[in-house]
């Protein structure tokens, strides 16, 4: 829970955790990508092993975080939510606004 404020205390604006989303239509993780926006842009910049183990696991973690503004924001996607907020905490820590980050 530590964590989690910690990652709330970093942004001015918008947090969203959303866990399997995929599977209110009973889609595969695969098959959710592929209905995204930018699908192949996001599954290059997923790590291999982290999107295999997503659909091993048919497991989809989405982190969305607004530091500054709501109109600039980060996103991870991953299948572990410590995991995945551990990765959004380094990205806001590291005052890098101008880029999406997966």
């Amino acid at each position: 829970m530590d964590k989690l404020k910690e990652l709330l205390s970093l942004c001015k604006c918008q947090v969203s955790i959303e866990v399997n989303e995929h599977r209110n239509c009973y889609q595969s993780v695969e098959d959710w990508f592929d209905e995204i926006w930018d699908s192949e842009e996001t599954k290059k910049e997923i790590d291999t092993e982290v999107f295999n183990k997503m659909k091993q696991l048919n497991t989809i973690i989405t982190i969305q975080a607004y530091k500054e503004t709501p109109v600039v924001f980060f996103i991870i996607y991953h299948y572990d939510i410590d995991m995945a907020i551990e990765e959004m905490l380094k990205i806001l820590k590291e005052d890098n606004n101008d880029k999406r980050a997966i």
